[in-house]
């Protein structure tokens, strides 16, 4: 078991299947009256967000909660980065204060590899610059495999802002290390030049992704950087790639519904696809708590049995 979670690209099968295995007990536990255990009492977690987040900071810190660490909150607004104070420093000041683990976003890719380099406490990444956000891609992977009951042969297409996701790179990675079939799909200005090189199916045509998948996880159109033309307009984007009811109905085909939030509801999936009998996306929600208690606790050190 490696002591940081930094991304999914190398991450060995056996740590990904111990990850969501340990993570399938703590949602059993979450479903009981107190869903609190004793198993990282005394132990100190950071989140460090330089970035603004509200479902993946809430769910670390819900996951640490459960786990009875205690838990400092950290924003870049308010705090002496907005004086100058740089990421190193800022760093090192926290780790004086006997910090155990750490949990960063940030906007730079390489932020939380930084970071390792200057502290000796257990780094999990929560999202770096466009690199990676492997616990998001633990929790859709968690979400499909309790819903499939297995990822090999899976067959996943990964549909929209390809170009500026880390939830795409990380699932590519975990996806492919646990044997699923891989597919992203979308205009070719949010398909990366390189993403030839990384072994999966590149569609251009949503209803040929459709009628390739066995489940789509649906991207958020980046809104933020639509001022730099990358497509027409959102009302073109969602014509041609907005994922519908009737374009499941077409091709006949009973799909999962994926969005790792939040969701531009009309836009990149229509409104009522994303409550329909097809979601599970608030599967995800759920499972984004479990999978990061797990992480934590595995990435700790402790050794004490689950109960």
């Amino acid at each position: 078991m490696q002591k940081h979670l930094l991304g999914l690209e190398g991450v060995p099968r056996e740590e990904i299947e111990l990850i969501l295995k340990t993570a399938f007990s703590f949602k059993e536990i979450l479903s009981r009256p107190i869903p609190k255990v004793p198993t990282l009492r005394g132990k100190t977690i950071v989140n460090l967000f330089f970035e603004p987040s509200t479902r993946t900071r809430i769910s670390f810190e819900l996951a640490e909660k459960r786990l009875s660490a205690d838990t400092v909150n950290f924003s870049a607004s308010g705090s002496s980065v907005q004086k100058g104070e740089t990421l190193r420093d800022t760093i090192r000041n926290i780790e004086a204060m006997k910090m155990d683990m750490v949990v960063i976003r940030h906007s730079a890719a390489g932020a939380p590899h930084f970071l390792t380099r200057c502290i000796d406490a257990a780094v999990i990444n929560a999202g770096d610059g466009r690199h990676e956000h492997p616990t998001q891609a633990l929790l859709d992977m968690m979400t499909l495999q309790e819903r499939v009951g297995k990822l090999e042969g899976l067959k996943v297409a990964i549909v929209g802002d390809i170009l500026h996701s880390r939830v795409a790179r990380s699932n590519i990675y975990g996806l492919q290390t646990m044997g699923a079939e891989v597919a992203i799909c979308g205009p070719k200005t949010l398909i990366p030049v390189e993403a030839d090189q990384w072994g999966v199916e590149i569609f251009y045509n949503i209803d040929d992704a459709i009628r390739w998948a066995d489940a789509l996880n649906v991207l958020r159109i980046q809104l933020e950087r639509q001022r730099t033309g990358l497509f027409p307009s959102l009302r073109e984007y969602a014509a041609h790639f907005g994922v519908t009811r009737a374009r499941l109905e077409a091709a006949q085909k009973d799909l999962i519904i994926m969005h790792p939030g939040p969701i531009n509801r009309g836009i990149e999936i229509e409104n009522d696809l994303a409550d329909s009998e097809f979601s599970v996306i608030l599967n995800q929600v759920t499972n984004g708590v479990a999978v990061r208690m797990a992480v934590l606790y595995l990435k700790s050190g402790v050794t004490e049995t689950l109960e």
